[in-house]
Parts: structure tokens; sequence; C-alpha cells
């Protein structure tokens, strides 16, 4: 197996870029070896592009000496989208990270894809406008990522996905060509749409350099209620309720007994009631007048069979802790075990409540622990397998257990990723979920981008 990149591919890469930014030493290179995921693999070296055309290089040069490439922002993914592949060279694109247009009077800002989403947030705020996407990781996680991964977050059951949200695209396809995707305008219908295409497709099918986004106006004012349940299935029947009405709540999240336990130890929620096994967070926004109205239907909604305490949180200092704590969750819940499997599965908000008495009976049929939480507006639950992966038995019947989860989400009119991806993590169960006609048409998609099939090969497709 090659070890050592081909010293004719580094002398070209050098002459695209600089030395500096072709980097091949191990130290550099065992940075850029993993993700999120608990695997790692060391990649022959790792490149910095600073602009599109510099990426473009990048791409020509894979191709002349057949080398797989591997696009990078953060590394915050929990699949192993970003995960390099034997052989493989890793693009970083946290140096492309400049702001390359901003027009507040058209809603919309053009970023390289090294930006880091919550700065685009940031930018846009101050001019009375905000980003709607906010995934857990946007203090830090980059916009080509959540692009990548077509990433979401709390407000996703009110605003949508980063997809959602994306005008156009510039990009490098896998046969070293550009791509220019979509207009600057709200609407626009101009042949095939590969901005959506391109948007999900987990580094696949293109490198993305260049985003056009959509922004909004700044709500004039939010409130935020935490309502405590005596089980998990109370608190998702109350979730039904809620979203079988008419006021749509802006986030509507989710927290199981071991959840609310990770957030007191952060410090957050230290005052629930009693027997509260459950806990969600609901936050409303809009127009300062219409406020209250959403509020009284909301509480209405959230009123039922177990349902111990309902709080509007007035205070901003409160209101934030307690989503930092629930920003924070992910890492929390390490502390229970030293690997967390970590899901992120979808059903009807109809049947949530169904698949939490399942999660539950598998956490018992299998005594493993078993975390749940997450935006249960849109049925989008993180599940969270506690184990020893020294420990083989309970390794085996984590596998287990995951294979009966996924199949009864899917049962219950599910899908296996709302907002993770695939990667490499969830490409054995792809077949599970997607027929073998589709998964024909999505193999001839990746070998019209890539024809070297030199884009992130071992992921997304079985």
């Amino acid at each position: 197996m090659t070890t050592v990149l081909n010293p004719l591919a580094v002398t070209a890469l050098v002459a695209a870029l600089d030395e500096h930014r072709v980097m091949t030493d191990n130290s550099t290179c065992e940075i850029y070896s993993h993700d999120e995921t608990p695997r790692h693999c060391l990649p022959l070296a790792v490149v910095f592009p600073h602009s599109h055309d510099e990426t473009v290089a990048i791409m020509q040069i894979a191709i002349e000496f057949g080398i797989v490439l591997i696009a990078r922002g953060a590394g915050s993914g929990n699949v192993g989208g970003a995960l390099p592949s034997p052989n493989s060279i890793v693009v970083s694109f946290e140096c492309m990270n400049q702001v390359l247009e901003f027009h507040p009077e058209d809603r919309y800002i053009v970023v390289q894809s090294g930006v880091v989403t919550a700065e685009i947030d940031r930018i846009a705020r101050e001019h009375g406008l905000f980003y709607p996407p906010d995934p857990g990781s946007s203090a830090y996680s980059r916009i080509g990522g959540n692009l990548a991964m077509n990433a979401a977050g709390p407000r996703a059951v009110k605003y949508g996905v980063t997809r959602d949200y994306v005008m156009g695209l510039r990009a490098v396809t896998g046969a070293g060509t550009t791509l220019t995707s979509g207009c600057r305008t709200t609407k626009g219908v101009m042949g095939y749409d590969l901005t959506r295409l391109l948007v999900g497709s987990e580094g696949t099918l293109a490198l993305i350099t260049e985003a056009t986004l959509k922004l909004l106006p700044i709500p004039e004012a939010r409130a935020t209620l935490r309502v405590c349940y005596a089980s998990n299935s109370d608190a998702c029947r109350a979730v039904s309720r809620v979203m079988n009405q008419a006021v749509i709540p802006c986030a509507l999240e989710f927290m199981d007994s071991f959840s609310i336990q990770a957030i007191q130890t952060a410090g957050a929620a230290t005052d629930l009631p009693k027997g509260t096994h459950a806990l969600l967070m609901v936050e409303a926004d809009g127009a300062a007048d219409d406020l209250p109205r959403q509020i009284l239907a909301l509480q209405t909604a959230l009123t039922g069979a177990g349902m111990l305490d309902l709080q509007i949180a007035s205070d901003k200092n409160a209101v934030a802790a307690l989503w930092t704590a629930r920003k924070a969750l992910s890492h929390a819940v390490k502390t229970i075990a030293p690997l967390k499997i970590n899901e992120d599965v979808v059903v009807p908000v109809s049947r949530l409540a169904e698949l939490v008495i399942h999660i539950e009976h598998l956490a018992q049929s299998y005594q493993l622990p078993i975390v749940s939480f997450g935006h249960a507006g849109n049925g989008n639950l993180h599940v969270n397998i506690m184990v020893d992966p020294a420990n083989n038995d309970q390794m085996q019947r984590a596998k287990q257990a995951l294979h009966e989860l996924f199949s009864q989400v899917l049962a219950l009119g599910g899908t296996l990723t709302g907002e993770h991806g695939v990667g490499s993590e969830k490409r054995p169960y792809v077949t599970m979920e997607i027929d073998t006609a589709s998964l024909g048409i999505m193999r001839q998609i990746k070998y019209q981008f890539d024809p070297h099939n030199l884009l992130n090969p071992e992921k997304l497709l079985p």
C-alpha cells in the first residue's frame, strides 16, 4: 500500500499553491485523520486552497495522478463524511474564509466554503437579518461542511434546513471543471436544480468553493417555554398536539431523563419538579404584538396527560444557559460511556411516541443506556447508544439494537438520517431504505460528476 505521495504530485501541488499549504508531515496528517467518529485514517497529505481556481488546480492534479480527494471543513461531522480514505489527500477549506459579497437590500450573502457558520449569522444580524440554519456545531463548523451534509438544527421545524437557504453554488466537479448553479433571485427555474443536488451530496460529486445564501429579517420578539413531563411518551404526545395546530414554533426540542441529567450536570434546569422524566423546550418568534397569541396556543397544546410543569422563560440569561446546555448535549452524554453510537433518525411526528417507546424497549432488551434527544418538531431524534468499545459483548448488543432501531424507524414511515448524513458509518444500511433502481440512478449521477471516482469514493453510496 502506498504511504507516501508521489513526489511529482507534491511538486505539482506546491506549484499550484505553495510549500506552506501542501503538508505531508505525520503530525499535520494526524490532525486531519479523523472527525467526530471513533475511526481514523492517515491521509497522504493535507492541502489548503485559498480560492476556487486553486481548487480547480488541485482537482486536475488529482486526476493526473489518480489521487482520491476528501473535502473537509471543521471535521465536526458524526458519520465519517470527512474521514480520509486510504491513499487520499484531504482538501481543507479552512483558509477559504472570506465573505465575497453581501447584499442586505436583496437579503443574500456570498461566502467561501470555509466561513464559520455562526459568522454568517453574526454579519447578517448587524443589518437586521439572520441566517436561519443553526446546527449544534454552528460556532465552529464551516458552511461547506453544512452544505455537504445538508445540516439542520433546532430552528428547522419552522425555517427549514440548510438546503432551503442555498440560492446558488460554485464548485469543482470530479472531472476538474467549474460548475456554477442557481441564481441570485428568490425565484428561478432555469434548467435542472443542480444546487439542491449538490447540497447533501457529501463531497462525492464536487468540491463546493462558494455559496450564495438567502437571509431573512430578524423576528421582533421571541419567547421560550420549558415544559416537564412524567414520561417520554407523554412529552411526545404533546409534540404531536403542538404540530397539529396552527402556530408553528421556531424550535421544539425533546430531552429524555438521561439528557436531563446531562444538562443539570452542566448547570442548567436544576429546578425541575420531582418525577420529571422528559423535557420539552419550545420557542416561538414573530411580531411582538402577536407573540402572546402564539404562546397561548402553544400552552394549550402542551397541556395534557403527564405534564408536571410549564414555565415561560423570561430571563434572557436563563434561556441562554438552557440553550447552551442543549447544544452541548451531544458532548455531555459522553460522560455516560466511552463511546456513543450517535444516530439521527426521523419519523412522522404522529409516530414519535411509538418510536420512544420502542427505544425504551431496546434499552431494556439489550441492557444498554440509550440517550434520546433532539428536534422533536421534525420527528428527528438523536438516539445515542452508549457503549464501551473495549467490551465486545456490548458492541455486539449495540449492533443488534441499532439494526432493530433502523427497522422500526422504517416501519414507522421514517428515514435513517435527518441531518448527519450517511458518510461511512451509515453506508452499510443504505439499502434498507433506498431501492436498487434509485441507487442505480444515483451511481449514474456520481459517474457524470466524478468519472474517475476520486471524490470521497467510500462514502454515501453502498
